[in-house]
């Protein structure tokens, strides 16, 4: 239990002390876990978890949807917000059909896009 707790806070403390851009980073990290977890959850047929998941995928990206300033970030902002409605939208439809196939296109471009933004990050704190 002293593990469990100590967990714990070092990641309440990880998410208080995050930067924006690794808060975008966990949140995308999430967005993968759950998606995986809704792709298993349907090749498992246990309905109740694939929605669940896959629901909590959705809303990781409606928040980043909700947070995107297309008005600052131009067109290039305005292609990504594409994408987002995009996976969301394929999510809505995986979800619907319980299709893990779907959910085979959409893992990938979920992935491409945290390993893009993790990029990004690395590349302006000099990591890279």
């Amino acid at each position: 239990m002293q593990t469990s707790n100590a967990y714990n806070a070092y990641k309440n403390n990880s998410v208080n002390f995050a930067s924006k851009e690794q808060l975008l980073i966990m949140l995308l990290d999430g967005a993968v876990k759950f998606a995986k977890m809704g792709r298993q959850a349907i090749a498992d047929k246990n309905v109740p978890k694939a929605h669940e998941n896959i629901v909590k995928t959705q809303n990781i990206f409606y928040e980043l949807m909700a947070t995107l300033d297309v008005q600052k970030g131009g067109e290039w902002a305005k292609q990504l917000m594409g994408v987002y409605d995009f996976i969301v939208r394929r999510l809505t439809d995986a979800n619907i059909k319980k299709d893990i196939d779907i959910m085979n296109e959409v893992i990938p471009l979920i992935e491409d896009i945290r390993d893009t933004w993790n990029e990004a990050y690395k590349i302006s704190k000099g990591m890279r």
